[in-house]
């Protein structure tokens, strides 16, 4: 009997111990009332996706309770519970996560004897009989759950700056609750910063990204599929996206379709974007898949005003609406659409017998501020009900997927329009009776007279006004003659002058310091640039001072006045004046704080400033800049020496193209021309006009796309860069392109910035730019099309130079041209005529 009791204290205990790590193994994913999470610990759930724990993000000493991925090791906090409340104690020991005796989670420190953060559930919501477990879910939802397994409590209703798979993004209607994102203050700092995504509650909801309490992006309602403005996401792309609306509740929510990828949805606080990530298993990284807003310049709210359409391929990107005429002629001149357009035909009354629509497509959908929508309504029945109303202003359907799918009506003015690639319904805008055309349609006698009336009385009313304007403009005679002759005078004289304002030497001077070596800010083949501040209006300006050892004269210095003078546009920079006084001969710029290209993406450390949406920014900012410069300015301009360093840029980081001392004006109908003298900058020089002075807008092309390549790579076109393979860059891109690795061009400083769809198209687009013969080349509107749209790219051939070397090896001439490129020489020859 001995023997047997230690043997069965043995079994027992055994047995004891087995239960105990039994029970322990299956609750690593909860903590119970009896239980504590201390810091160094951590949750796993049942999965092993989901870890929660204790962190300290970046080199900050506070500590805080996240959740992450735990099998990725580039951790990404996904959710925060004490983001604005950090545990400031440095004794990691004295701090427990736990769930106190009337059921609520919290976090303490200091031994227990100071509240950090709690759930802090109602008590109606609490029961004392009940026994609440706090579990990390298989999808990284943290919940409170009672032994019911009814949710008193979910981490999802909190959510920070991330929005994960089976999320909602929007309202509990029932409660009032709003489930927003914000944006971290920065890497180092969890709590919330100044950008928030959250659904906007209307008859039809959308979301809304905002910075404070500015409006920036605006998703356009839901169209059956996706957010009519915003980047779709599709079952395609691993992705299940849903927008529930019913009297309980208005969501956003979306599902994985398999696990073999993941999609995350978060909001970047650094560069204030609204950024989808995937991580893929196969590379075992996060790839940043789309950004919003893109960077065409039309995702900014309400860019063009009122009844303005935003259309990234365009220059300029703002255009009325048919029907529609800016509300403003000089803001049209400035480029300046912030007033928006209005009717071109204004009725006579609000609305009229024979008004009608005008049908637009490919559009994101007005805001729906004031809007009204009934979901089973057919299109023929919203066309009739908005008609009988005269505020309503447009109407559409609610889902793409059937002709009788819902019926959406808009109140007042139509804002912030743009033009998109998906799919969406057709917009239906009212227009007055008067700006109807039949199409040789035949019209109702009815609808004849009730438009012909109106008409007869105006044709009247004008012909009584002229007739009475005529009689009283022959009773004033010869004095009216005399003023008249005078005002034609003086017309004429006043169009001998230049467009723009003058500024004596004096000015300068003062503005200067008198042209102080500590406000010179470089200096080109034309002569010295000067920072200035003008002393009346405290504004910073940059001076260039013609050299007097520059072969410009008085003439051509004019003419370089007068070109500028008619050129404005938004990536072009802004000439406020110029100054001829003596021998000294000035042009007055707005001054760019950013400086030149040339500083920034050939600079080891301030290239680092340059993420990808950035360069992306650049690069399309330049594009529209030239294709005003080939198609839409008042003049056909070939600038002729387009570099890094004659891009300027804003404080912004906005590209703004400058120095048309050697530009060429063409005319209307000239698209090319040649020249006994080339001028330019060996290395961005097109073989026709480097080696014949044939120059035309394609050469300014060949120089875009070297510049391209320039920006995405942070280096220079010159052999040297690779000497080791004796290529230029464009050798080293084309060789990287042939072989299929044309990712390895990429500057490693954009780290994993970078959308690689986006960069791979950029180089693809670069390298068609740099086609030998200038027929092959794209033109600038081409360029930026294919920049900004998923449209498919012709393959590119061997670029310019590269094949004029090979089949001229040993050629002097060619060879010391592709050497003369190492370094960057300007001949600084004015021929503008």
């Amino acid at each position: 009997m001995a023997n047997i009791l230690p043997i069965k204290f043995l079994v027992i205990s055994n047995i004891v111990l087995l239960l105990f790590f039994s029970q322990l193994s299956t609750a690593i994913d909860t903590i119970t009332q009896f239980q504590s999470l201390d810091d160094g610990n951590t949750l796993v759930s049942s999965d092993g996706t989901f870890e929660l724990g204790f962190f300290r993000p970046g080199s900050s000493t506070n500590r805080y309770v996240g959740i992450w991925y735990k099998n990725i090791s580039n951790r990404r906090i996904v959710w925060v519970a004490n983001r604005d409340n950090p545990i400031k104690d440095d004794n990691s020991n004295s701090t427990m996560l736990t769930i106190n005796k009337e059921g609520n989670l919290v976090l303490l420190t200091n031994n227990n004897k100071t509240l950090v953060w709690s759930t802090n559930i109602t008590t109606q919501s609490l029961s004392s009989t009940s026994s609440h477990v706090a579990q990390l879910l298989d999808n990284g939802n943290f919940v409170i759950k009672d032994n019911n397994k009814k949710f008193l409590w979910q981490g999802f209703d909190f959510p920070c700056d991330t929005l994960l798979p089976d999320m909602k993004l929007g309202w509990n209607l029932e409660t009032g609750h709003n489930r927003r994102l914000t944006s971290w203050k920065n890497w180092d700092d969890p709590s919330s910063g100044n950008l928030t995504w959250s659904i906007v509650l209307s008859s039809n909801p959308e979301v809304i990204l905002k910075k404070g309490s500015t409006e920036f992006h605006r998703s356009g309602p839901w169209n059956g599929i996706g957010f009519s403005g915003a980047p779709a996401l599709s079952v395609a792309q691993n992705v299940e996206p849903k927008l529930v609306n019913n009297s309980n509740e208005v969501y956003f929510t979306y599902s994985l379709v398999s696990k073999s990828k993941l999609l995350i949805i978060y909001l970047n606080q650094t560069i204030g974007f609204r950024e989808r990530i995937v991580w893929t298993t196969e590379e075992n990284v996060w790839k940043i898949f789309e950004q919003v807003p893109r960077g065409d310049g039309c995702d900014i709210y309400n860019s063009c005003g009122s009844y303005g359409n935003c259309n990234p391929i365009k220059s300029p990107v703002c255009e009325c609406l048919d029907g529609f005429k800016p509300k403003s002629s000089q803001n049209l001149d400035t480029y300046n659409w912030t007033q928006g357009c209005a009717r071109k035909i204004q009725p006579i009354f609000k609305c009229m017998v024979g008004d009608g629509f005008t049908k637009f497509s490919g559009l994101k959908l007005p805001e729906t501020t004031h809007t009204w929508v009934d979901a089973k309504m057919k299109l023929e029945d919203c066309k009739k009900k908005c008609l009988k109303d005269c505020s309503c202003t447009a109407y559409s359907n609610l889902d793409v997927r059937g002709d009788g799918s819902g019926c959406c009506l808009w109140f007042g003015d139509l804002i912030d329009l743009r033009h998109v690639s998906s799919i969406n319904p057709d917009l239906y805008v009212r227009v007055n009776a008067s700006s109807i055309v039949s199409g040789g349609h035949k019209k109702s006698h009815t609808l004849t007279i009730a438009i012909t009336i109106p008409l007869v009385i105006v044709f009247l009313l004008v012909t009584i006004v002229f007739y009475i304007y005529k009689r009283k403009r022959k009773q004033r005679g010869i004095e009216d003659k005399s003023k008249n002759i005078i005002l034609t005078k003086k017309k004429k004289e006043d169009e001998q002058d230049f467009e723009l304002p003058f500024f004596n030497l004096s000015t300068m001077i003062d503005a200067t310091n008198n042209f102080s070596n500590d406000n010179k800010l470089g200096e080109g083949g034309f002569g010295p640039v000067y920072k200035g501040i003008l002393a009346l209006e405290r504004r910073e300006i940059a001076v260039k001072r013609l050299s007097r050892s520059s072969k410009q004269g008085t003439k051509e210095f004019k003419n370089e006045v007068i070109l500028c003078s008619k050129l404005q546009h938004r990536n072009l920079v802004k000439v406020l004046g110029c100054c001829i006084q003596g021998e000294e001969r000035m042009l007055i710029y707005e001054y760019m704080p950013n400086r030149s290209l040339d500083s920034f993406i050939f600079d080891p450390t301030q290239k680092k400033l340059l993420d990808w949406s950035k360069r992306f920014n650049i690069i399309c900012g330049i594009a529209r800049g030239l294709l005003y410069l080939h198609q839409d300015s008042r003049l056909r301009i070939i600038h002729r020496d387009l570099k890094p360093s004659n891009i300027l840029l804003d404080s912004d980081m906005n590209p703004k193209i400058s120095d048309f001392g050697l530009a060429k004006i063409c005319g209307d109908d000239q698209v090319e021309g040649n020249t006994n003298r080339v001028v330019g900058t060996h290395g961005y020089m097109a073989p026709e006009y480097a080696i014949d002075g044939l120059f035309s807008i394609k050469s300014d092309v060949f120089s875009f796309g070297i510049l391209l390549l320039e920006i995405v790579s942070g280096k220079k076109n010159k052999r040297l860069t690779y000497p080791s393979s004796n290529h230029s860059l464009v050798g080293h891109a084309w060789r990287l392109w042939k072989e299929g690795i044309s990712e390895e061009l990429i500057d490693d400083c954009v780290g994993d910035s970078f959308i690689l769809s986006e960069a791979l198209r950029s180089i693809q687009v670069g390298l068609l730019c740099l086609q030998y013969h200038p027929n092959n080349r794209p033109n600038m509107a081409s360029v930026l099309a294919m920049l900004t749209n998923e449209i498919v790219l012709s393959q590119p051939k061997e670029p310019g130079f590269i094949k004029e070397r090979a089949s001229t090896e040993g050629n002097s001439t060619t060879e010391n041209l592709i050497s003369s490129s190492i370094n960057e020489v300007t001949i600084s020859l004015l021929d503008v005529r």
